[in-house]
């Protein structure tokens, strides 16, 4: 391997922005948005080039646009001073042979709260380099986000590794930075280091008080119930402003790691534009600071993260937990665009990145260990990835728009009512219809999802797998019926309306045709549906084991 010394930063070319688009935000390159289909790779995946060789043209078959890549900091600079970049240039270059784009993740001082990926030569320092301690003195393998020469190491090696990717990255492959991995502490809410017990016996900093009167009326609401429980205090302990509980010592954790990293994002916008990001493990399953990573950019602690570290451009979430539609609400609010970096593998991920780029206008999704899914053509995340290829002229131009919502159905969440343009549009679980025997002999329903979007007046586009949608005029009277498995109405089912037939209009399908998406956004026919794939015009339907681009037309009677 060769060793590189310090060398002068050269310009770099593609312009790489996020830029709002009505009332989305959206990743553009060279003026072009760019919707991210993504895979992250599996921790230890991208030290070896052999792998990155390997893997790389897998992901293309997989139809991915992009590759989110650690970057780790003991191979970086095995040596103090000296670094090795052949791991970063080798990404790069299989990237562009693959038609990939990449998003580096630098693991740096913290990978998952634990500082694993700092040189050897650092942790072995543990004066110049202290650990974090807990309240009862135990140093932990967390290095002290309180310590100069913690960051000082830190931001070296981060600065100049961007240095070198600004040479290398002169068309746009590189997309955006990682700062750090899933920041936390863990065993106690905060650090109790000598340095961290000075920091926090200084009290509130006056830029907080300041950031919380500022932005009062937008607060998550357990910052501001807590703030508003102590009175709204402008100055005094954290106990004092935020309550008598770890929460608020979450809050003072919270505040400082953010510090360190706004002093990061500092160093990389002096040497390359890219938009920026942070990454949080949840806080799930109950647990309680400490218990979970700690004082992470989780979405309680948005506003102080926001207030320390205003050169971040995104918080996001990783997700391995149940309550996908909800954590991803939480990430997506109106300072902060939804991005999702990590997310567990599974036949659902595709269903579950039609959701968020629909519903979220998110800027992308990323299973995690993306070289262990499968390649197969007709592997589910596949097709799905390929449909959501083909879609992007779509969906980047109905982003922000108000004209498009996402689908998502799973066994706990199978039927949504959305109302648009004075009609009741009912989408659902494919196997709510009575016909797949799948849905009724015990076979766990697969996630499924999709995209509605909104081109004119009675005319949309259906996109996705597993749903099947309704559409009825608000007014129109109906009683939900009972199809047995020819589609038929069961032997004494109930048929008679509530009251008489009120003679409002009643909404059928004109056309539904399977369609493709050139790359000018316009619709080339694949065939026409207007028969039992449409149950004789009673819904529109995309089976569990398909992915599919529907274009349908609407009409009224009476």
């Amino acid at each position: 391997m060769a060793l590189i010394l310090l060398t002068t930063a050269a310009t770099y070319g593609a312009e790489v922005r996020l830029v709002p688009h009505g009332t989305a935000t959206q990743l553009t390159v060279d003026g072009k948005p760019f919707i991210i289909i993504g895979g992250e790779l599996g921790n230890s995946s991208a030290s070896s080039e052999a792998d990155i060789k390997r893997i790389f043209p897998k992901l293309k078959r997989m139809h991915l646009n992009t590759v989110l890549v650690p970057v780790y900091w003991d191979m970086l600079e095995p040596t103090e001073g000296r670094y090795d970049f052949s791991l970063v240039d080798t990404a790069i270059d299989e990237a562009r042979k693959n038609d990939l784009k990449i998003v580096f993740l630098w693991f740096g001082t913290w990978k998952n709260s634990m500082s694993c990926y700092a040189p050897e030569w650092f942790k072995r320092d543990y004066r110049k380099y202290p650990r974090a301690r807990t309240a009862t003195g135990k140093p932990l393998e967390i290095a002290s986000a309180f310590s100069e020469n913690v960051y000082d190491a830190d931001s070296r090696a981060f600065t100049r590794w961007l240095k070198h990717v600004a040479e290398r990255d002169t068309d746009g492959t590189v997309l955006m930075i990682q700062i750090e991995n899933e920041i936390g502490m863990l065993e106690d809410a905060r650090d109790y280091s000598p340095a961290a017990q000075t920091a926090y016996e200084e009290g509130v900093p006056a830029a907080l008080i300041d950031h919380l009167k500022k932005h009062k009326t937008s607060l998550h609401p357990q910052l501001a119930a807590r703030w508003h429980a102590n009175g709204m205090k402008t100055s005094g302990s954290w106990r004092e402003v935020f309550g008598d509980d770890i929460y608020s010592d979450e809050y003072f954790m919270a505040w400082n790691y953010a510090l360190y990293v706004e002093r990061l994002a500092q160093c990389a916008r002096a040497v390359i534009d890219r938009p920026l990001y942070v990454n949080a493990a949840m806080n799930s399953r109950g647990r309680k600071p400490g218990e979970y990573p700690s004082a992470g950019p989780l979405a309680h602690l948005k506003d102080i993260w926001h207030a320390a570290a205003p050169s971040v451009d995104m918080l996001s979430p990783d997700l391995y937990d149940k309550g996908f539609t909800d954590w991803v609400a939480q990430y997506h609010t109106s300072d902060n665009p939804l991005f999702i970096p990590e997310i567990r593998r599974f036949d659902g991920n595709a269903a579950q990145a039609f959701y968020v780029i629909g519903e979220h206008d998110a800027i992308g999704l990323s299973p995690f260990s993306i070289e262990n899914g499968s390649d197969s053509p007709e592997a589910p995340s596949v097709k799905g990835y390929a449909k959501l290829r083909e879609m992007m002229p779509l969906l980047a131009k109905h982003q922000g728009q108000g004209t498009m919502n996402g689908l998502y159905f799973d066994n706990d969440s199978t039927e949504r009512v959305i109302t648009r343009d004075d009609m009741k549009i009912t989408a659902a679980h494919y196997f709510t219809l009575p016909w797949d025997p799948r849905a009724t002999d015990g076979t766990p329903w697969p996630a499924t999802g999709g995209v509605i979007i909104r081109l004119a007046p009675r005319e949309y586009i259906i996109a996705g797998s597993g749903i099947v949608v309704k559409f009825e005029n608000i007014g129109e009277s109906t009683v939900k019926q009972t199809l047995g498995e020819d589609g038929f109405l069961n032997a004494g089912d109930d048929r008679k309306t509530a009251g008489h037939w009120s003679g409002s209009a009643r909404i059928g399908l004109g056309t539904v045709d399977e369609v493709s998406v050139n790359p000018d956004g316009t619709l080339s026919r694949v065939r026409r549906y207007c028969g039992d794939e449409t149950h004789q015009g009673r819904h529109v339907r995309i089976g569990v084991d398909d992915f599919q681009i529907l274009h349908v037309t609407l009409y009224d009677y009476k």
